[in-house]
């Protein structure tokens, strides 16, 4: 546990874009961003571009989280390097499970005995909106990544989602468009379905860090495509407007510095 009263900043791996309106846009680094400013930590975010996550990482000492088809390790966002320990880690359960072991007195991520669950429900919820990620791929390497970002998250995500095929490829058009995101849609409402209709989160009226999971997801979607346009506006209205209710409840917690 550590004293709060004068903390040193925290330094925030964050995937880097080339528009400013478009900056922070990852998923899996929202989780974090989330859980950083719902804990009020002081931090600062540091950019990087994806050819240079395993140089800079390894060099800050922080640990690979799996590894990739060929076997070697992966590193991958989010991570910190938290000055006030030496704590340097990635993959954001776990940075989430060390700031609430490290800094107790803040607001609770995880709540306690809710672990097993918190997990499941990330998980399935994943699950579920996956097909997503054949609309994604391609808009986030077209509109969202910096030149030297794009080989790099083309390779990647043809072998570790779709399997040798390219993200061009993968893409839906035409009808097969309109059954993707039908799926998408069937998806997000099964999430929903898990819920109370009145529940403004996953667990009530208790902020977690589940819901920091399906709102980084949504602002990914909300960077990505933008407001006006019909991909945002359907996912804003599916479910009674669940999701678009669930960002302005998270909303006092995004800032990016």
């Amino acid at each position: 546990m550590t004293q709060t009263g004068d903390l040193k900043v925290i330094t925030f791996y964050d995937f880097a874009s080339k528009k400013e309106s478009k900056k922070a846009w990852n998923l899996n680094c929202w989780k974090t961003r989330y859980s950083l400013n719902y804990k009020g930590l002081p931090y600062k975010t540091t950019w990087l571009e994806y050819p240079d996550v395993e140089p800079i990482l390894k060099a800050a000492g922080i640990a690979p989280t799996s590894t990739k088809p060929d076997g070697s390790p992966l590193y991958t966002l989010p991570a910190i390097v938290d000055p006030n320990t030496g704590a340097a880690i990635a993959e954001s359960f776990v940075i989430a499970e060390y700031l609430d072991k490290t800094y107790p007195d803040k607001p609770t991520l995880i709540p306690a005995g809710t672990k097993a669950l918190q997990k499941s429900f990330i998980s399935a919820s994943w699950a579920n909106i996956f097909p997503v990620l054949k609309f994604t791929c391609l808009d986030i390497t077209k509109n969202i990544l910096n030149s030297q970002s794009q080989g790099h998250f083309r390779e990647a995500r043809k072998n570790d989602v779709f399997a040798g095929v390219s993200i061009e490829d993968a893409y839906p058009r035409g009808e097969d468009a309109k059954e993707e995101w039908a799926k998408v849609k069937a998806g997000l409402g099964t999430i929903a379905n898990w819920m109370n209709k009145d529940d403004s989160f996953v667990m009530g009226d208790i902020i977690s860090f589940a819901d920091f999971a399906v709102g980084g997801f949504l602002q990914m979607a909300r960077k990505m495509w933008g407001d006006d346009s019909q991909e945002w506006k359907d996912i804003s209205s599916w479910d009674g407007g669940r999701w678009i209710r669930l960002l302005e409840n998270l909303e006092k917690y995004t800032s990016v510095v």
